[in-house]
């Protein structure tokens, strides 16, 4: 015992050095992109929230008023607090400037914890509206037809929905949490969670329970707060991650899971719908997207530290596996307005750019050293794991991120960087990098 006890310190001490050093690490890196990010970034806006939160989506509304340089925006944001503290779903105001405002982006203001100034500066971000959540928000989606209206998922079984316009912007001192709605179906709690874009009102979940569940909710009689779903799919093996509605499908879903597989559901089926298994990844398959454009193309992230791309009408067969990660890759997410540009991001503290019409441009050894041709950026402002991104649907290449330290970036890379060969416009491959 007292052999065991001792190897244990010492573990325990290694661990602590390991740690610290890993730190200074992280800590060096942050100083270098903060330096470099002025040359990197035509925007830069950095938040701490009180709280850390993991999940994160742009609202699709946007307001441009006459004389201002600056556009307004919302945010959905949630909390993941300490024991005992309330936890809330929360409503962002974000600024951001006008595509055809000037950015001086040459200096990192540490005040202000921003590349890009311009006028009236002061609070970029600000939570506007906070709705009282039972336990963490793990997950937080807003319906495509009704803006409105909020599903999340908690940390219960129990999906909650939300309308914000029913709830005052300050939560009442009571501490209650008031969902117009609670969805029950799933025994255990989850992150898996997607309204259909094609048919309102229709909810895809999945959980810890290996269980996909689906739920109209615009079929819920008025005088009911309690929903069961219309239909549980099984298949999984395994915690389910993370699920998606296809674009242009409205009866095809997608799945991923911890038992590595990528599932295709077709809800024109009778009895449990399983069109396709894939055994997508040698680790988790942790998230999912369908392309928003190609209706045959979607992309899942593993803890294999990959990222997959597959045609749906060959699933026997990976067109391409996005290497440069190096830990877990939890997120997945295709850019609304670049048909081959997808975002990831994961446990290395980095979200990567993939450009797939680069996939097999020339290299020189020198540019070869920091990643393949299709790694077209990487956003390296995270201190910590990366909790959830989001592409902005109205501002082209605006990406949010929140991480595990309380942060949530607003990053935009600078045109250079993604537009940098004219020539490749005009069907004219050249040096991608």
């Amino acid at each position: 015992p007292c052999e065991d006890k001792r190897h244990g310190i010492m573990a325990g001490a290694d661990a602590a050095i390991n740690e610290e050093v890993n730190y200074d690490i992280v800590n060096e890196e942050y100083k270098i992109w903060k330096k470099n990010s002025p040359f990197l970034y035509d925007m830069v806006v950095t938040h701490a929230l009180e709280w850390p939160s993991l999940t994160v989506q742009w609202l699709p509304d946007k307001v441009c008023e006459d004389g201002v340089d600056y556009t307004e925006q919302r945010m959905v944001l949630g909390t993941h607090t300490a024991a005992n503290e309330t936890n809330y779903l929360m409503l962002a105001r974000v600024r951001l400037p006008r595509e055809e405002s000037a950015l001086d982006a040459r200096k990192y203001e540490d005040d202000r914890g921003e590349v890009g100034g311009f006028g009236g500066g002061a609070g970029k971000i600000e939570i506007v509206q906070k709705i009282t959540h039972d336990g963490e928000v793990n997950r937080a989606r807003y319906m495509p037809q009704n803006p409105a209206v909020i599903a999340t998922k908690t940390v219960t079984s129990d999906i909650y929905i939300f309308d914000y316009t029913k709830h005052p912007s300050k939560p009442p001192s009571d501490g209650l949490c008031t969902p117009e709605m609670k969805l029950r179906g799933h025994e255990r709690e989850g992150y898996g969670l997607a309204w259909s874009s094609m048919e309102a009102g229709q909810l895809a979940s999945g959980s810890d329970d290996a269980l996909i569940c689906l739920w109209d909710v615009n079929a819920v009689p008025k005088t009911s707060s309690v929903a069961d779903p219309k239909r549980t799919l099984r298949g999984h093996k395994d915690v389910v991650e993370d699920i998606a509605w296809h674009n242009h499908n409205a009866h095809t879903l997608g799945s991923v899971g911890d038992d590595k597989t990528m599932r295709i559901w077709d809800l024109r089926m009778d009895g449990n719908a399983l069109a396709n298994t894939v055994h997508a990844h040698k680790a988790e398959a942790n998230g999912i997207a369908f392309n928003p454009y190609s209706e045959n193309i979607v992309a899942t992230a593993s803890s294999d530290k990959t990222v997959a791309l597959w045609d749906l009408r060959n699933l026997k067969l990976k067109l391409h596996s996005f290497e440069s990660h190096t830990e877990e890759v939890y997120h997945v997410a295709w850019s609304p307005h670049n048909e081959t540009v997808l975002a990831s991001g994961g446990a290395d503290r980095r979200i990567n750019i993939w450009d797939l019409a680069r996939i097999g441009d020339e290299q020189t050894t020198e540019d070869a050293q920091d990643g393949p041709p299709e790694l077209l950026f990487i956003h390296g402002g995270h201190t910590s794991k990366i909790s959830e991104l989001a592409w902005n649907l109205n501002d082209p290449w605006v990406i949010a991120s929140t991480a595990e330290d309380n942060i949530v970036q607003l990053w935009q890379p600078a045109e250079n960087i993604y537009n940098e060969d004219a020539d490749a416009e005009n069907g004219d491959n050249g040096d991608a990098n």
